[in-house]
């Protein structure tokens, strides 16, 4: 937690909505301290924060039954901007703004949407905002919703290549057995490997743990996901002023480890995932740059092949035809052969915007041989 560079926040309802359905103004302030104290060190702070549904139902009077799916949204509608304002005033007396991001399945899943959503997070925490991300239940339905927000804090740590993922529940971690019911239940610090034995204690013993839609079920559900994605998953308890400084000074919590580093995890995903729908053919010039680390320029391409959209991956070959690597372009292929061989600065002129590189180093993965 001290040495990450970004860290993912996930933020419970029961946690931020009193018992009188209000915003807990008292932990949320002392939480918004915990945060700038991550970020006054230098470090890159994403909250996924649930709370609109529960806030919106105070505002429309539809008091704790259960919902409708049009009022669950209606009240997510109501509540959104309640839940930021929450945020943007606890935020704001540490010098930091709040941005909202509504996310939705296909915005974490759809590599072109994908890449819009991140480049968006990138850029707000380049310019030393909190983003504050949540699903986007006013429009989202069931059939395409995540249905809780670990899950969803999972994909986003996995869309900025976070190096910690952390889900404050209402217990410090996982238990052989469930605390609350066995005295004998021991607390599990550190998780390796999420095998078949984790995943029984976290269906069965441990199942009322958690808040919100998600119990410890979902948690090494969403742990399962960051850990192929390079990202360590914190679990603890997030009833207290600074949970985050608590884990920092070894208060109790469940570690479970990334199966490789994030960066590592993403060229994976890029280089054996993913079926490349086309080719990039570049000069020695240009090969010799993505050797060294950079990206891929217009510049350096000589051809363009295949039929693709903006975030689909594509192989990088050299001129004799081999294989140097692939990568997620940022332009459709039309739009990559009308800026095939320009600078850099020509191409918002050919174009009327411009994405930048054709492939981001980030976004590439070059071969063994490479």
């Amino acid at each position: 937690m001290a040495t990450a560079r970004r860290i993912v926040v996930k933020v419970g309802s029961a946690l931020l909505v009193g018992e009188d359905g209000a915003p807990d103004a008292h932990w949320l302030a002392a939480f918004a301290s915990d945060l700038a104290r991550v970020r006054h060190r230098g470090q890159q702070v994403l909250v996924v924060s649930s709370g609109a549904v529960a806030l919106g139902r105070k505002r429309l009077g539809l008091g704790k039954r259960a919902l409708t799916l049009p009022e669950k949204q209606a009240a997510a509608a109501a509540g959104q901007s309640a839940l930021m304002r929450a945020w943007e005033e606890a935020l704001e007396p540490h010098g930091f703004a709040a941005a909202q991001v509504l996310l939705t399945r296909d915005d974490t899943e759809v590599r072109r949407r994908w890449l819009n959503a991140r480049a968006t997070v990138e850029t707000l925490l380049t310019l030393g905002v909190v983003p504050v991300v949540n699903e986007n239940d006013t429009v989202v339905t069931e059939e395409i919703r995540y249905g809780d927000n670990d899950r969803l804090a999972a994909r986003v740590a996995q869309m900025i290549g976070a190096d910690v993922l952390v889900l404050l529940s209402d217990i410090d971690g996982l238990y052989t057995a469930d605390p609350r019911d066995n005295p004998d239940a021991r607390h599990i610090p550190r998780v390796t490997r999420l095998d078949a034995e984790i995943e029984a204690m976290a269906g069965g013993a441990n199942a009322r743990a958690g808040v919100g839609t998600g119990g410890m079920a979902t948690k090494i559900a969403a742990a399962r996901m960051a850990q192929a994605a390079g990202c360590a998953t914190v679990i603890t308890l997030g009833r207290r002023p600074s949970p985050l400084y608590a884990v920092e000074h070894g208060e109790r919590a469940t570690v479970i480890e990334p199966a490789l580093t994030a960066k590592a995890a993403y060229k994976a995903w890029i280089a054996g995932s993913l079926a490349p729908n086309g080719a990039l053919i570049i000069d020695a010039g240009a090969a010799r740059a993505l050797a060294t680390g950079k990206s891929l320029l217009a510049a350096g391409v000589k051809a363009v092949e295949g039929r693709f959209e903006k975030g689909d991956a594509v192989i990088v070959r050299d001129e004799t035809g081999a294989e140097i690597g692939r990568g997620l372009s940022r332009y459709d292929a039309a739009d990559a052969e009308t800026i095939r061989g320009l600078k850099s600065d020509a191409i918002e002129a050919a174009l009327g915007f411009t994405e930048g590189p054709l492939i981001h180093a980030d976004d590439l993965a070059l071969a063994e041989s490479g």
